[in-house]
């Protein structure tokens, strides 16, 4: 019997020995270890092979295990990169005809002392301003200004069109017989369509009246509050400089403010305060001026001229004078054939308007495949801030949600942190970046604390919406990038004009999908010339930082650009931004709602470009790849979005036709907190909820 047991158990312990030494030639053992190490992500996986060993093997797991997390190691990139550089569409050749953009010579000789002018606002614009001879612009409006007569100006952004109307404003003011007092009210008023516009704006004028301390200018815009502004109107403001919702808002709920004395109106950037609805806000400060005074000299300033524009020219404007600056556009003689040749057809329009961009700015476009987006955007940053010298860079995005994600995920990537301390980097390495934010979202007080510091910096990168791309005077900004491309060739002019200004030299980069590659084609065909950029160019900038290599043992220091490395290392830093996203399910949703946020923007571009971008020509894998994602998010509509609690089944049927609104409208619904007056609408959403219940037949009507 015990020869029995004993045989049984040599028999058990043989086959155990057998077992032993078969396992690393058996097909089951081999299946699991190959598993093992091509999904090196999956903890279960190893979880398996840990209560499937025998207990010798348990004695050991630690060694095996930083084994494996060697091999994987070694392993890895050669796989991700295969994931992020592969199945990529194809990056089309640009076929565009070169074309001759028009120039406008910005700068002439004359001086502003051969104009008939104050000598103390002559020495206050030599000293204070630092300027001796006037654009020419301003050489052309600032005479037909001081005659009295309207004018509707139209010249390239960053040519001077603020010191333009300035001027003659402030020698109209300051030469009227009766004093001017301070308790007289507005003699001026000027609409601007931004809050960091109407800041500026207030900046420029006041320069101009310090040696006319008798004129008071002030500044209404949103955010602020309503209580101070009420104040400092009653005290009397006689330049009044303001967004147009926050006017209206105070010219129907403030009883102190009144027009008798108004002589002025000047509306800056006309065509993109009439932009999203807000036609009708200036047509209620048209008839507040006309109710309390017929007689004014009137003042239209504008890059583009739309239909907008010319149709409030006719509203607005007596005889007025038509100011161009650029040769070709000097050509068209009255605002009235421009009328006729609009209202013809406005794609006929958009076919044959030309715009003037400045000589020194040199534009860029660059293919990149919509997977490689992040690591190219984080590539150029690092090629142009960190390894060149004062670059000054302002990034626009779409939507506000993007702007907030991507400022968060390059700061935290990008910024430098514990790794670039380590001994042994590059001095390159431990140089930090500064990123800045700005949007329509922010609060007022953040947004004019974050436009100052851009405002007086030498070096730094802003992302931002479309909020930060009219009339803004930011000096010393080098490069501008368009992250997602505008919906109009017109609103790709005013992006770009925020550098290259008054003669300084800039330049600008577009990003496109191979998708969208006609758009190059368009641009073309209102006098745009943008020279292509490699991505593979950019891409290489990373192997100047050594954050991003591989460090394998044995290996040398590549001192070239391999592409295979410059490959791994786009690799490496892509999956530093998906660690980080990937780092929380905090992150994770934000992450899927900037990706909502871009889709949702992406459907509202206008109809003649949706042959250029449509939803349906994204790959929703690789865009997510773009915000950091390893996968296609599901669900992307049930994503909760601000103030959006929906819970019943009527709010849940409201959502579904919401859905179905027109592009135009769900651009307007985007963008519009970018220009709002920044004042409580809550009793106007009520109104409105009220009116759809009620064509809804729904009898509970809330109180």
């Amino acid at each position: 019997m015990a020869a029995g047991v004993g045989m049984r158990g040599l028999g058990g312990q043989s086959g155990a020995l057998k077992r032993k030494l078969q396992s690393p030639h058996g097909n089951p053992p081999v299946k699991r270890k190959r598993k093992l190490s091509v999904n090196t992500f999956r903890k279960g996986a190893i979880a398996d092979r840990r209560e499937e060993g025998s207990s010798s093997q348990k004695s050991l797991p630690k060694k095996h295990l930083t084994d494996k997390q060697n091999e994987s190691q070694k392993t890895k990139p050669f796989i991700k990169t295969s994931s992020l550089f592969k199945n990529n569409p194809d990056i089309p050749e640009i076929h565009r005809k070169e074309v001759r953009q028009l120039q406008e010579n910005v700068f002439t000789t004359d001086s502003f002392s051969q104009l008939d002018l104050h000598p103390h606002l002559i020495s206050t614009i030599n000293t204070v301003l630092n300027i001796c001879s006037m654009t020419s612009v301003q050489k052309q409006t600032i005479p037909v200004l001081l005659q009295g007569r309207d004018a509707l100006v139209r010249s390239q952004t960053g040519s001077g069109k603020t010191l333009a109307y300035g001027i003659p404003l402030v020698q109209s003011l300051q030469g009227m017989e009766s004093k001017i007092q301070r308790s007289d009210g507005p003699y001026a008023l000027v609409l601007v369509p931004t809050r960091e516009l109407a800041l500026q704006s207030f900046d420029t004028i006041q320069k101009l009246l310090k040696p006319f301390t008798w004129i008071v200018p002030g500044v209404l815009m949103g955010g602020e509050k309503r209580k101070s502004e009420k104040a400092r109107l009653r005290k009397g403001i006689n330049i009044l400089i303001s967004t147009p919702g926050r006017l209206v808002d105070h010219i129907r709920s403030t009883e102190c403010i009144h027009f008798r004395r108004t002589q002025w109106l000047i509306i800056d950037e006309a065509d993109r305060i009439l932009d999203l609805g807000f036609e009708k806000d200036v047509a209620v400060i048209l008839n507040a001026l006309n109710a309390e005074r017929e007689t004014r000299q009137n003042v239209l300033l504008s890059a583009t001229l739309t239909e907008g524009v010319t149709r409030l020219a006719h509203i607005s404007l007596n005889d007025p004078v038509s100011i161009s600056i650029a040769d070709e556009i000097q050509k068209v003689p009255e605002p009235a054939s421009q009328t006729d040749r609009k209202a013809s057809s406005s794609s006929n329009c958009m076919g044959q308007e030309n715009f003037a961009v400045p000589e020194t700015l040199q534009q860029y476009v660059m293919m990149v495949p919509s997977k490689l987006r992040l690591v190219t955007l984080a590539a150029f940053i690092l090629q142009k801030c960190k390894f060149e010298k004062h670059h000054k860079m302002i990034i626009f995005f779409s939507s506000c949600e993007q702007v907030e994600f991507y400022h968060e995920l390059l700061v935290k990537v990008l910024s430098g942190g514990p790794e670039s301390e380590q001994p042994g980097r590059s001095p390159l390495s431990s140089v930090s970046l500064h990123f800045l934010r700005l949007h329509g979202d922010m609060e007022q007080e953040e947004r004019t604390e974050v436009f100052q510091e851009f405002l007086k910096s030498k070096t730094g990168i802003l992302l931002c919406t479309d909020v930060a791309a009219r009339g803004l005077d930011l000096p010393q900004v080098t490069w501008i990038v368009q992250y997602n491309a505008p919906a109009s060739p017109a609103e790709y002019i005013h992006r770009i004009g925020r550098t290259a200004r008054i003669g300084c030299r800039g330049s600008s980069l577009l990003v496109l999908a191979p998708s969208e590659a006609e758009y190059v084609s368009l641009l073309a065909s209102h006098k745009i010339n943008v020279s292509e950029l490699k991505m593979e160019k950019v891409l290489a900038s990373l192997m100047k930082d050594d954050r991003f290599s591989l460090h394998r043992p044995g290996r040398k220091k590549s001192c070239g650009k391999n592409p295979q490395e410059v490959r791994e290392r786009a690799t490496v830093l892509q999956t530093k931004f998906e660690n980080h996203v990937h780092s929380s399910e905090g992150t994770v949703q934000w992450a899927k709602k900037a990706l909502q946020s871009f889709l949702c923007a992406y459907t509202t571009y206008p109809k003649d470009l949706k042959h250029i971008f449509h939803i349906k020509s994204l790959h929703l894998g690789h865009v997510a790849k773009s915000f950091g994602l390893r996968d296609a998010p599901q669900n992307l509509t049930a994503l909760p979005t601000a103030g959006s609690k929906r819970k019943t089944k009527p709010r849940l049927k409201r959502s579904e036709l919401l859905k179905k609104t027109p592009g135009k409208r769900r651009l307007a619904e985007l963008l519009r907190s970018e220009y709002s007056s920044g004042m409580d609408t809550a009793g106007a959403k009520v109104k409105k909820k009220k009116k759809k219940q009620r064509k809804a037949g729904n009898q509970q009507i809330p109180a």
